[in-house]
């Protein structure tokens, strides 16, 4: 079985399968969100120092804070479920 990553900026990867949703910061539940899995170290910041831009969240309850747009991930996950749906695999 091949594992595919996601690419959510500047050099990190996730594992696509392992991701649940990608959502954008701004409303207060998300913030909240952020703010919970900080205190339960659960939170990774994969922003490089950047402005958090979206949230990805993972089935193992990671928040994973990225500095990329949320359509721009969407974007790059719906190009490798394709990639991997490929049948010349």
């Amino acid at each position: 079985m091949r594992t595919t990553l996601l690419n959510i900026g500047f050099g990190n990867t996730v594992v696509a399968s392992r991701v649940i949703a990608i959502v954008t910061t701004s409303s207060a539940p998300m913030k909240r969100l952020k703010e919970e899995a900080k205190e339960g170290k659960k939170l990774i910041d994969a922003t490089q120092g950047r402005k958090t831009r979206s949230i990805i969240i993972t089935d193992s309850n990671h928040i994973i804070l990225s500095a990329l747009q949320a359509e721009t991930i969407a974007q790059r996950f719906e190009t490798e479920e394709i990639v991997k749906q490929d049948p010349k695999d």
